[in-house]
């Protein structure tokens, strides 16, 4: 995985500065919680690196990550359609981010909105030819540049992912009726 900008600022700090925290942790009594503390210190560290890094890739196609997730789960769907508060609930963001998100991508061309006869609060986004390609294509650069060299081997990933996983599940994030 190459280093951006973004992420790699920090590349002259001699320390981990999350290492540091836990120390602290542990010299103010609270070492029963000091490696909790880092791991969850270390997960919201590791999602800013990862946003940072796949929106750098996703820069050629002018996408940012949240943006490419609505195209892509657009494009998965049955007839790459979806009635946006379904999309919400999918991508587990708030209906606005999914507005706004869908605001940027229809001013692009990529997804239309279109009213549903039969609730008039809803509304259905429906992909383009256009965005259906550039998911397409965008989806190719992130498996390429992105996702098949981002520092883990494939264990390694599973095993995170399942990690996580477990983590999302006792937190409610969804209920664990599927296989992993």
């Amino acid at each position: 995985m190459t280093a951006h900008p973004e992420t790699s600022r920090n590349r002259d700090l001699a320390f981990d500065p999350i290492h540091e925290a836990r120390s602290n942790w542990v010299r103010q009594g609270w070492e029963d919680v000091a490696d909790s503390m880092a791991a969850v210190t270390s997960v919201v560290r590791v999602q800013q690196i990862l946003i940072n890094q796949a929106n750098e890739t996703l820069k050629p196609f002018a996408l940012t990550f949240a943006r490419f997730e609505l195209l892509a789960l657009l494009s998965f769907s049955h007839e790459q359609r979806m009635l946006m508060n379904k999309a919400s609930a999918r991508l587990q963001v708030h209906p606005t981010s999914v507005t706004h998100t869908a605001d940027r991508l229809e001013k692009d061309g990529l997804v239309e909105r279109r009213p549903v006869e039969a609730d008039r609060r809803a509304v259905l986004l429906v992909l383009t030819d256009q965005g259906h390609r550039l998911a397409r294509e965008a989806a190719e650069a992130l498996n390429r540049d992105y996702f098949s060299g981002f520092g883990l081997s494939a264990e390694e990933a599973r095993e995170l992912f399942q990690i996580l996983r477990k983590l999302r599940i006792g937190a409610g994030d969804f209920a664990d009726t599927a296989p992993a």
